[in-house]
């Protein structure tokens, strides 16, 4: 009888889920220690990174029970680019959010701005990258720690535009989060973007940068360097990652709970369970006929070019929408043959069709100013590849 009872206590055990990790964010304060990162107005951007991240990290662990926050930093210390991303692929982080303050030459610059990990070569934006990224010539050796990456030139920034991001969709979900609720704490849009940030490319998970605003303004600096302007901007990146957390549970398939906070508000909390695959069936039967009418409209992508079906064809990924968009609508801006294919729930909206891969960069390059999040994407033989893998079949 014990042995039968033990038996049937050993099975139980085993047909028992197992825990799921919690979900993990790393919050990175930007620069620190010898590094002080943009200067201005009575103030150090280290110092400024490093407080509202703390109030941050405090106020996510106040809201979730089934979240882990963890730091690249807590103290006044210099953390190279290099471990960054490291210590969060280490942890085997689900988020990454990096927390900078900005700076221009001319004291008028002003206003708040997220970046996901993209390629934007223009000038403007060139300038942030390369001050963010130049804390790298403060190493020993860094062209070899590096592979060879030079901060201080453009070209190093294109071997960025190689690496196939898997992660868009979260990348810019999250800074579009983050972006809007600064935008309502009265902050000036300066809107999500891409570049090539080292800390960002290197990660292994969505991840974004915030630049909270320019410390060589004098009424941002005051703000950010005052306990109430880091209060403020550290519930609005929670908002925006409470937002991002409901998107995050609701594609992921994560099961969702509840946490009763102080205020007896309740907000969203998940356990990460396996990531669904990312090719499903189509949409079922509520969305029928707007499949139908989307095909009409659209010419749909995932086959390829029926033409050369062999041959690498490279795609520029506009929108993503859960439900069909039929053509000429004001979404796509007046762009005309844009094409779509679907992955798991969502359409994903393209434009341009191409062979070379130096004609889709000159498309991007068109259609960058009405789409800043447009990324390139490739297939072949009807199934979408990565840059690298498009790389290869065609050398």
């Amino acid at each position: 009888m014990r042995k039968r009872f033990a038996l049937y206590l050993l099975v139980l055990l085993c047909t028992l889920p197992l825990q799921a990790k919690n979900f993990i964010v790393v919050i990175d304060p930007g620069h620190g220690g010898k590094d002080p990162g943009a200067v201005g107005f009575g103030g150090q951007e280290k110092d400024i990174n490093l407080k509202v991240a703390q109030k941050l990290g405090a106020l996510i662990t106040e809201k979730y029970k089934d979240v882990t926050v963890m730091y690249t930093r807590t103290t006044d210390k210099y953390v190279t680019l290099k471990e960054r991303p490291e210590m969060a692929n280490k942890a085997n982080a689900d988020l990454f959010i990096s927390i900078h303050t900005n700076a221009a030459e001319s004291s008028s610059a002003y206003g708040c701005e997220c970046w996901v990990r993209g390629v934007d070569k223009t000038t403007a934006n060139l300038a942030v990258v390369q001050r963010e990224n130049s804390v790298i010539l403060m190493e020993d050796n860094y062209q070899e720690k590096y592979q060879g990456f030079d901060p201080k030139s453009t070209d190093s920034q294109i071997m960025f535009e190689l690496m196939q991001d898997i992660y868009s969709r979260n990348n810019i979900k999250i800074a579009q989060s983050i972006q809007n609720e600064l935008i309502k704490i009265k902050r000036h849009d300066r809107g999500v973007r891409q570049a090539g940030f080292w800390v960002l490319h290197q990660t292994k998970m969505p991840s974004l940068l915030v630049e909270l605003g320019f410390i060589t303004n004098s009424s941002e600096a005051k703000y950010m360097l005052s306990d109430a302007g880091q209060t403020a901007l550290a519930n609005a990146i929670l908002k925006g990652f409470v937002e991002y957390k409901k998107f995050y549970d609701s594609t992921s398939g994560n099961k969702i709970t509840m946490k009763a906070t102080p205020n007896n508000q309740e907000v969203a909390t998940n356990t990460k369970i396996e990531q669904p695959q990312t090719k499903k069936e189509p949409v079922e039967n509520p969305q029928k006929n707007e499949e139908k009418t989307a095909k009409e409209s659209t010419t749909t992508t995932i086959e390829g070019d029926a033409t050369s079906k062999n041959e690498v064809i490279y795609k520029v990924q506009i929108l993503a929408s859960t439900k069909p968009i039929k053509a000429g609508d004001s979404q796509f801006k007046g762009l005309k043959n844009c094409e779509f294919y679907q992955e798991g729930n969502y359409y994903k909206y393209t434009y341009g069709n191409t062979s070379s891969y130096g004609e889709i960069v000159k498309i991007r390059k068109e259609v960058v100013e009405k789409f800043p999040e447009a990324f390139i994407i490739a297939f072949h033989k009807g199934k979408k590849i990565s840059l690298q893998e498009a790389k290869a079949l065609t050398e």
